[in-house]
């Protein structure tokens, strides 16, 4: 219902919540464009509607209570008189709007906005937020700049790490490049017009970070491999093996800490001898077979079923999260230092050696063929993988000295039922 009065603070207050719908108006009969708004609630405030860029739009002024019948018509006098020269006070205030939302909440927009994100990413995004900006959270983002970008990107890069400083900036540029699109006024202008950090991209700032190269060398494999034996001195038997079959595990499959650590029961198959990682990183299923080492680990590990995880978090439920600790020892023992990511590359250096072709080692390894045109007619069997991951296998524990020609030996001497077997290191 529209009713045309005179509004005062009588009409105001007399006004009644409307029966049957959301709203009713009551429209001044002398300033145009004038109204009062009372909703099925009871609530009653004071608008503006008139055409903005061709369009009607409609303004609230306040509600009845805090302004009154008199103010709220002089306030719509005002923005009336604003709108008549040009201006339009809706998409200012949209733009006041938009220039106070912080770093922090354009952040949340744009987590929200990404949902194909995976968990570890958006945890390693906060992380680095907080090692490199903590205090800028809570500024507005239209108030950051290429200076002091520049100066910050320089600053925790010289003093701290140059790879963080780096993945910092690229965040903040998505995140720019997100609310340049994400935060625009009513005709479609945007708010933030410039991204700051592609200055670093003009002044050539980023640090050159080299791809690390590190690997256990061959002629390392039977130190490394004895300060990994040597675990089972140092831990309770169970905590011992769960370690070792582990480090093993990514040694001689090239996964990722991450897919080793949360591969499920579920996912392995000991009649089959295959395990299977969903969600990987690249979003894609991985099926890989088990060499024969492979398959006696996981045959000797389901005899001892705790979790749903093939290796379960020693402290609690879920999986094991961080070996430093354990690796540390591994390598004060054996000399040979290491990171979990060396073990991938070992796998990746030993396969390459051995020849096995280029399609086959990037099936082992669950890299993409998007740019080879031939791979994308190729399909690779899990069975024509099992050979070259045998091949692989027996390179590696020969060179670790666990096998003597074709006798295969577990890490573990408590857990082991070859360790009566095991030949001694020379």
């Amino acid at each position: 219902m529209s009713k045309i009065v005179r509004i005062n603070k009588s009409v105001v207050e007399q006004a009644q919540p409307p029966q049957g719908k959301d709203q009713d108006f009551y429209r001044d009969d002398q300033l145009k464009g004038f109204a009062l708004r009372v909703t099925a609630s009871g609530v009653k405030s004071f608008v503006v509607e008139t055409l903005i860029n061709n369009k009607v739009r409609r303004i609230t002024i306040g509600k009845y209570g805090k302004l009154t019948a008199e103010q709220a018509r002089k306030e719509a006098m005002s923005l009336l008189g604003r709108i008549a020269r040009g201006e339009n006070p809706i998409a200012e205030k949209k733009m006041q709007k938009v220039k106070a939302i912080t770093l922090q909440q354009a952040f949340d927009d744009y987590l929200q906005a990404r949902k194909s994100l995976k968990q570890t990413t958006i945890a390693d995004y906060r992380r680095v937020l907080q090692q490199v900006m903590p205090d800028w959270l809570n500024k507005p983002i239209a108030s950051i700049n290429r200076d002091m970008v520049a100066k910050r990107h320089a600053k925790f890069g010289d003093s701290n790490s140059k790879a963080r400083a780096n993945l910092c900036m690229r965040l903040l540029r998505a995140i720019f490049n997100f609310a340049i699109y994400q935060y625009q006024t009513d005709d479609g202008g945007s708010v933030i017009s410039i991204n700051p950090v592609k200055f670093l991209s003009h002044a050539r700032s980023w640090y050159r970070i080299e791809r690390k190269q590190t690997i256990v060398k061959q002629h390392q494999l039977a130190d490394w491999y004895k300060g990994v034996a040597a675990l089972s001195e140092l831990y309770p038997h169970e905590q011992a093996a769960l370690w070792q079959d582990y480090f093993m595990l990514i040694l001689l499959t090239g996964l990722r800490r991450t897919e080793a650590a949360s591969l499920r029961w579920e996912n392995v198959d000991l009649r089959g001898k295959i395990i299977t990682l969903l969600d990987t990183k690249n979003r894609g299923t991985h099926v890989l077979p088990m060499s024969d080492y492979l398959a006696e680990l996981f045959e000797r590990r389901s005899q001892h079923v705790q979790s749903e995880y093939v290796f379960p978090s020693v402290l609690g439920s879920g999986h094991i999260v961080e070996p430093r600790k354990t690796m540390l020892k591994v390598v004060e023992i054996s000399g040979v230092d290491f990171t979990l990511h060396d073990l991938r590359r070992t796998f990746i250096t030993t396969a390459e050696s051995l020849d096995i072709s280029v399609y086959s080692l990037k099936r082992l390894l669950n890299h993409k063929n998007s740019n080879d045109v031939t791979a994308g007619y190729l399909v690779i069997d899990v069975e024509r993988l099992r050979k070259p991951m045998q091949l692989i296998t027996d390179f590696i524990l020969k060179s670790t000295q666990i096998i003597a020609s074709c006798e295969v030996f577990s890490v573990s001497k408590s857990l082991d039922k070859y360790s009566g077997k095991r030949r001694e290191h020379v």
